[in-house]
């Protein structure tokens, strides 16, 4: 149902740009296609029953050990605002946890030959296919783990105190916002683990502490940072789950020059769903300061969901997720960047337009090297002066080359 409930969401904030690049890549087709990878759920009918109560359910338990395991998403501490600006607050922040049953994953090797088959994997060429499947199946692997509904884990927090998290809701996930009883520095990173270190296969959680004031970088992933071809279906599948991840030529450097000249909070955004977090977090940390990850919440078990999710509704998912963003740091300055693949452009827009003043830098690259991609609309001038209107000229910027970008990056130091 929860799964149902999502994609009725995304269908319903769809927009006419969504509609038209679905069509016309034929998403629909290829999605028809794709395997089924199973029921997301499989625990007892009480537990399922109750898990719709979320944070309040009082059939949740602990999480097991010896079945079950615990992803805990890094995140960003702030100070809340208070209305009598000389007062501190306690720092707190979102916590995100998503629960798992281990080993429940059903036989992934159909579906692996499907993708290997879409990706252009040619059958009996030996040794790349194998190892191609090999890449396949271990990136798949994550969306086919039953989640784990009604469960709660304890952390460990800096300063000793124990937190529970959870218990995670239908989706398996749990938030909920947490204080911080010991003063950490801006700028400073601590870690947070499950008591039973066991239980967490992806490590501890990162916490970044963000004053109120100062810089933020708002960052979209996909075809901003890292290559995933995003208006192409098979594009996705091939550089999602069959290639290396690979970096967008010089953004790297760009943001280490961003990094050092402003040292803002970061926030990397992405439609994908969360199944994803350990392979983007991988990657970001090997090429990217480190930053929060927002995903969306629901976990797909099938590979028609997981290409809706970045290609349905994405405008009104990231400004969900941006204004959630605001009522953490209101007062930051705020660098946004992004790229003509998706709704960047109208999303951050849309944000600048809500909040007078909080954006003060947009930063779109214009994407012209994916073959599917309808270049002609996509970067039109038109689109961008629709998306941006009432946003300074001054304020937005499009871009092909990150190279062309220092000057109005060092321009921002005395902004």
């Amino acid at each position: 149902m929860q799964r149902a409930f999502d994609r009725a969401r995304q269908l319903l904030e769809e927009t006419r740009g969504d509609k038209k690049t679905r069509k016309t890549e034929k998403f629909p087709s290829i999605e028809r296609t794709l395997p089924s990878l199973g029921s997301p759920v499989s625990i007892p009918w009480t537990q399922n029953i109750s898990s719709y109560l979320g944070s309040n359910n009082p059939l949740a338990g602990p999480v097991d050990p010896a079945t079950e395991s615990v992803w805990l998403f890094d995140n960003t501490a702030y100070r809340p605002i208070h209305p009598y600006p000389h007062r501190l607050q306690p720092w707190q922040a979102d916590f995100h946890a998503a629960f798992f049953k281990k080993g429940t994953g059903k036989d992934v090797s159909t579906a692996v030959a499907d993708i290997a088959d879409k990706v252009g994997l040619k059958e009996g060429s030996g040794e790349e296919r194998e190892r191609g499947e090999r890449t396949i199946a271990e990136r798949l692997q994550p969306f086919v783990d039953v989640v784990a509904p009604a469960r709660w884990v304890e952390v460990k927090l800096p300063g000793g105190k124990v937190q529970r998290l959870g218990p995670g809701g239908r989706s398996a996930t749990s938030q909920q916002i947490v204080s911080f009883e010991v003063e950490h520095a801006n700028g400073a990173t601590v870690e947070t683990d499950a008591l039973k270190e066991e239980l967490t296969p992806h490590g501890p959680m990162t916490t970044t502490f963000a004053e109120p004031e100062g810089w933020m970088v708002i960052s979209d992933i996909d075809d901003t940072v890292k290559v995933t071809l995003t208006p192409s279906p098979t594009g996705i599948l091939r550089t999602t789950f069959l290639l290396e991840p690979t970096p967008i030529a010089s953004m790297p450097a760009l943001y280490n020059h961003i990094q050092s000249l402003l040292n803002p909070t970061w926030f990397y955004l992405s439609a994908s769903p969360y199944n994803l977090y350990p392979f983007l977090r991988t990657f970001l940390h090997a090429h990217y300061p480190t930053g929060t990850i927002l995903l969306r919440d629901a976990s797909w078990m099938d590979l028609s969901g997981f290409l809706m999710s970045l290609t349905q509704g994405t405008e009104a998912y990231k400004r969900d997720r941006m204004v959630k963003v605001h009522s953490w740091l209101p007062k930051r300055k705020v660098l946004c960047v992004g790229d003509s693949t998706q709704s960047d452009p109208e999303a951050y827009g849309d944000i600048y337009r809500m909040y007078n003043g909080w954006v003060k830098k947009i930063l779109i690259r214009k994407v012209t090297d994916v073959a599917e991609m309808d270049v002609a609309e996509k970067n039109s001038p038109e689109r961008f002066e629709k998306a941006f209107k009432d946003v300074p000229r001054d304020v937005w910027q499009i871009f092909e080359d990150p190279n062309e970008l220092y000057a109005a990056v060092d321009a921002l130091k005395g902004a």
